[in-house]
């Protein structure tokens, strides 16, 4: 391990899960990463092989065959995953975040039904709030579900899907008027879905279609895609939570453990970016010695290195106080506004720090530079981050005049 973003206070468990993880990132994904990454290719190997070590079950309990361990431990175990390369993350971040929601707000049969398998990765997760042209404003859905006996119809566009293509299970949000009468506010008419349906694109189920991956600037490797909803019928018994006009509660409790996913990826990114500089700047020589002893550079490797322990510090904070069942909003917000900030600044220095090579594709840090502004944007952009922040702030320390 290396000196940086290191963390106090683990178990024995815990620190044996985070070696083997690192080991396999090391051995299974930074050698082919790059390559596939070019390639634009869904990393099936790479997959297949966090199953063999049952990271898809990390926190799913253990009495629905899961490992049962803490968000910390799964934020830990991101950073390590996404300083490999952050697509493979990705993966794993919606699967988790359902099954987080299924855990915290599934009907008992819900749990029974879905959870055992998503443990093992046979059932892989995707969740859906955004659709075309609102972006991070929640409350403007339009797709929209109606009661028709025992199903519901469900009609609408989604979009941004994260493993869109690959996953079995989508939690989608949706507008549902039942039982809500006009004028109640629309984050109280907002119910989630759990819509199974078959991996791949096109009509992966009647009335529902998966039209395509969307080509990205980086991200790539995962499926990014649409969701066209067509007289998509759904049985009641697939509300989650088996009670309509909950969906938003629910998607942003997952949203919050989405953020701390979101920072530790920010931190797993920049501590790969820093490797890539400090290791550079020793290789390569300038005026007749290595880089790294020009103090420009040290004044660079010290400013990446200290975001690195900053933004490390701050997720694990905001992991540890969801784990203690606390709300976290707060600090999940302000560890993802600074991870992704500050992976995108310590991307560019390493980048900087590699020169003319660092424009190449031949050199790792391209791939991170095209990677590191998604983090600026996923799970709520910095400014949506800030409006958060803001809130909370003033609801903290509101002025008792």
């Amino acid at each position: 391990m290396t000196r940086l973003a290191q963390t106090a206070g683990l178990t024995d468990v815990q620190r044996e899960i985070l070696s083997t993880v690192r080991e396999f990132v090391d051995k299974e994904i930074i050698p082919v990463a790059t390559e596939l990454e070019h390639r634009d290719e869904y990393p099936q190997a790479i997959v297949d092989g966090l199953k063999e070590l049952g990271l898809f079950g990390l926190m799913i309990p253990e009495e629905y065959g899961g490992l049962g361990e803490s968000l910390l431990t799964y934020a830990l175990c991101v950073e390590e995953i996404a300083r490999g390369w952050m697509s493979v993350s990705g993966i794993i971040n919606t699967h988790f975040i359902v099954a987080y929601m299924l855990k915290q707000h599934g009907t008992q049969e819900q749990k029974d039904h879905f959870l055992p398998r998503m443990a093992t990765g046979e059932v892989r997760g995707a969740f859906s709030m955004s659709e075309p042209g609102l972006g991070s404003d929640v409350s403007a859905i339009t797709s929209k579900a109606v009661r028709d006996g025992d199903n519901y119809v469900l009609n609408g566009q989604k979009m941004w899907l994260t493993n869109g293509g690959s996953s079995t299970l989508v939690a989608v949000l949706v507008r549902s008027d039942e039982g809500h009468p006009e004028g109640t506010a629309p984050h109280k008419s907002m119910t989630t879905f759990l819509v199974e349906k078959e991996p791949g694109f096109g009509e992966v189920r009647p009335g529902l279609t998966i039209p395509g991956k969307i080509d990205k600037m980086g991200y790539k490797g995962v499926d990014t895609t649409e969701l066209i909803m067509d007289g998509l019928r759904i049985p009641a018994n697939r509300v989650l939570g088996g009670q309509t006009g909950r969906g938003f509660y629910q998607m942003m409790d997952g949203v919050e453990v989405g953020r701390v996913n979101v920072a530790a990826r920010g931190c797993g990114v920049a501590q790969r970016a820093f490797e890539l500089g400090v290791s550079y700047a020793q290789q390569r020589h300038t005026f007749g010695k290595p880089i790294a002893q020009h103090q420009a550079i040290q004044f660079k490797l010290a400013e990446m290195a200290t975001k690195v322990e900053a933004a490390h510090a701050m997720m694990v904070n905001a992991a540890r106080k969801k784990d203690s069942g606390e709300r976290n909003d707060l600090e999940a917000g302000m560890a993802k506004y600074l991870a992704s900030e500050y992976c995108k600044e310590v991307v560019e220095d390493a980048f900087r720090i590699h020169g003319g090579y660092g424009f190449s594709k031949e050199y790792e840090i391209e791939r991170l530079y095209r990677e590191a502004p998604m983090l600026l944007i996923g799970e709520g952009t910095a400014e949506i981050q800030k409006m958060i922040i803001g809130r909370r702030l003033l609801e903290e320390y509101r002025f008792q005049g």
